[in-house]
């Protein structure tokens, strides 16, 4: 059972020492790794993919309940403890979404684990976090950005089913990010996100910030932040309000911004 993620510091962009040695995740965490882009938010997340041991240009280390990962979670996939989900989709085939979620559960599960229902949880996760449905029969390359994403997220909490989930830049794919947020919740898991998003990163439980390649301080969410992620939030649910009445072809009024930033 994994109970703890711990990165151990490196060396960043100039080749100097990071500022922060170590990062306990523990089971149940919802991380945000945050920075301006170039900073080293993606390359952190690849190290913890990647289970580093001192043998990627970080020469950051990733241990595992303290010790050093088996070799069985990068070879053998169905014993691999974390799901990625990148910006990049171009690897998705031209299978229908049946067969791509059919296939990526027998890769996944332990042989001779049962599949049933699988896909129907997995379907409608994903129908909660996009407006238009995704059906079983469309080809993945056929589905929009935002309906990837979404089936992408359903995939590695349901099917993955892995205790470690790492995200990358989810706000830009055009799903309900607070939807998103409460079904992950109901799911423990580690959950890390490279997010640009005040949302995401008001929501999680601290953030890790990043500065020329180094993890440079971790900053936990305290009382007046929560207190602003409300008004955040309302914030952004006027905005996606607005956005769903544009996409239904009416006309916007100011009155739903009204009152909101007060």
């Amino acid at each position: 059972m994994i109970n703890t993620i711990s990165i151990l510091g490196g060396r960043g962009k100039s080749g100097g020492k990071e500022a922060v040695d170590r990062v306990d995740l523990k089971m149940g965490d919802v991380v945000s790794i945050v920075g301006p882009t170039g900073s080293g938010k993606t390359t952190l997340i690849n190290d913890i993919e990647l289970f580093a041991d001192a043998n990627t240009p970080t020469g950051r280390r990733v241990l595992i309940n303290g010790e050093k990962p088996p070799a069985e979670y990068r070879d053998n996939p169905h014993r691999n403890p974390i799901a990625m989900m990148t910006q990049h989709t171009t690897f998705l085939s031209d299978l229908p979404v049946r067969d791509f979620l059919n296939t990526h559960a027998q890769i996944r599960s332990a042989p001779g684990a049962s599949l049933d229902g699988m896909l129907e949880r997995t379907l409608a996760f994903a129908n909660q976090l996009t407006g238009e449905p995704i059906l079983v029969d469309s080809r993945m390359t056929e589905l929009s950005g935002g309906q990837t994403r979404a089936l992408l997220i359903a995939d590695a909490t349901i099917i993955c089913n892995t205790p470690i989930v790492l995200l990358d830049e989810v706000e830009n794919a055009g799903i309900n990010r607070r939807r998103a947020l409460e079904l992950l919740r109901e799911h423990r898991k580690i959950y890390i996100f490279v997010t640009h998003d005040p949302r995401i990163a008001l929501l999680s439980d601290y953030r890790i910030v990043m500065q020329e390649g180094n993890i440079t301080g971790i900053l936990h969410t305290d009382e007046s932040e929560r207190q602003l992620a409300i008004k955040v939030n309302r914030l952004d649910s006027a905005f996606s309000k607005l956005r769903d009445q544009m996409r239904q072809g009416d006309r916007l009024a100011s009155a739903e911004l009204e009152g909101l930033c007060g």
